[in-house]
């Protein structure tokens, strides 16, 4: 075999998937792992585990998968992650780990996400699950949420000894994992229910359909409820919109919202009676992964789908996998064009928008260059339905009923990178409730720090 190329992974046929939910990717067998894991050249100061937001041992758990030793290469893994099957899915690998591996200097890096999946995998599969702690220390902890952060942050507590409830808005835990992420890229039966599970196994207690600044407060939680700490996880979940005539039509509807109706209500099964606007004809404006999934779900559902996006190609924000599964499935992108106005009929409904083609001209702030209008180019989209993907804010339901909580003027909580700490004593955030939308692992990194943030404050108090 030649060192420098990975194993290729196997995937549905794009002509088969866009018709189904199923996940894409397969993943690999054992075989493929193992040959895959002696590409890994074991380096002493790994720069991957440097990449990584949780800084996994990812020499040591490769070792192990090369060794045939699966069970012990998932403790490895465990030690730092709660979410490993989550993260080898839908982690950014090409842009953090893999991008540091020393193998892929002169070759292709090694394929340490869809290692890290097939471990995690196989674990399940094998009914092998974390262990929990020994000895408990008698403190409480709340979380708030049920997401990357407060999962990763309540599991880290629970195996320091924590006693540990996540208190989540929704009816069923696991935030964006469970309602945001598509079924294709993420199973929710298998692969979702799984990982809460062994964070249940941990000792966490997970009390759902309780909605903090409503049911009761964070201040509640420690003046009355005897919690000694609080971890606030509650994630960006409002959406954003442009501002255009024609936006409060029916058939608009944010990626957020689209995304909930299918994953939370089960649109995507026909046995369930779900109220969602299929669509026959649907614009998805935006061009980062939300807008890939929410595109590549309205496809599965029936839909001719065009990706609208005001710049070009190399700056769409999205995963490279993610677009290329969309192009290989039949999503138009509509590139360097950029909405006006969406057109409605005399019911009220979606009936097309009006898009005006664009040009790169300077880089703005950000750094790409600031996309500009190009006269007289304006022509109209035929549409029933409009989907708008431009990024989500934190709700600022938590941050206006918790007394002394700082936050920036975009709403987000303001905490302590390091420790997650806050202005409030005693209260810890992370994960997009600080950062505003980022990814699933960076979430998972900031609830990690903050459990030790907790664990080190609850400690010397």
């Amino acid at each position: 075999m030649d060192m420098l190329t990975r194993i290729p992974v196997r995937e549905q046929d794009p002509k088969v998937r866009a018709k189904n939910f199923e996940e894409v990717c397969l993943g690999y067998n054992q075989e493929e792992a193992q040959i895959e894991a002696t590409r890994c050249l074991k380096c002493k100061n790994a720069k991957c585990i440097t990449g990584c937001p949780v800084s996994i041992d990812i020499p040591g758990f490769i070792r192990e998968v090369e060794a045939g030793n699966i069970e012990e290469a998932y403790h490895v893994i465990s030690q730092y992650s709660a979410l490993p099957a989550v993260c080898g899915r839908v982690c950014p690998q090409e842009s953090q780990c893999e991008e540091r591996c020393i193998r892929g200097i002169k070759g292709e890096p090694v394929s340490i996400g869809k290692l890290e999946r097939f471990v995690a995998d196989w674990a399940r599969e094998n009914g092998i699950q974390p262990k929990a702690a020994e000895v408990k220390n008698g403190k409480k902890v709340a979380v708030i949420g049920s997401g990357p952060a407060g999962l990763t942050c309540a599991g880290d507590l629970a195996k320091l000894g924590y006693d540990v409830t996540i208190f989540e808005a929704l009816h069923e835990a696991g935030g964006v994992l469970t309602y945001g992420i598509p079924e294709f890229r993420l199973p929710k039966d298998t692969v979702v229910q799984s990982e809460i599970e062994n964070v249940k196994v941990l000792g966490v207690k997970i009390e759902t359909n309780v909605v903090i600044g409503k049911s009761t407060t964070v201040d509640e939680l420690l003046e009355d409820e005897g919690f000694d700490a609080v971890f606030i996880g509650s994630g960006a979940g409002l959406p954003k919109f442009m501002g255009i005539p024609g936006e409060n039509a029916n058939g608009v509807f944010s990626a957020n919202e689209y995304l909930t109706r299918n994953n939370l209500m089960k649109a995507f099964d026909v046995s369930y009676d779900t109220p969602i606007v299929a669509g026959k004809k649907v614009a998805v404006v935006g061009g980062g992964n939300v807008a890939m999934d929410a595109a590549r779900t309205a496809l599965r559902l029936g839909a001719e789908v065009h990706i609208v996006y005001r710049r070009s190609e190399s700056e769409l924000p999205a995963r490279v996998e993610e677009v290329h599964h969309a192009k290989e499935e039949g999503i138009i992108f509509d590139l360097l064009t950029n909405p006006k106005e969406i057109l409605v009929d005399e019911k009220g409904w979606v009936k097309g928008m009006t898009c005006v083609k664009m040009d790169l001209g300077e880089p703005d702030a950000s750094g790409r260059r600031r996309p500009v209008e190009v006269p007289g180019s304006e022509f109209e989209l035929e549409l029933d339905t409009v989907i708008m993907s431009l990024g989500t804010s934190p709700n600022p339901l938590i941050s206006s009923t918790t007394h002394g909580l700082d936050i920036n003027k975009y709403k987000c909580i303001i905490a302590d990178e390091e420790k997650g700490q806050t202005s409030k004593e005693g209260v810890y955030a992370g994960g997009d409730a600080v950062t505003g939308a980022a990814t699933v692992i960076l979430a998972m990194g900031a609830g990690k720090a903050a459990a030790k943030g907790i664990d080190e404050y609850l400690t010397n108090k």
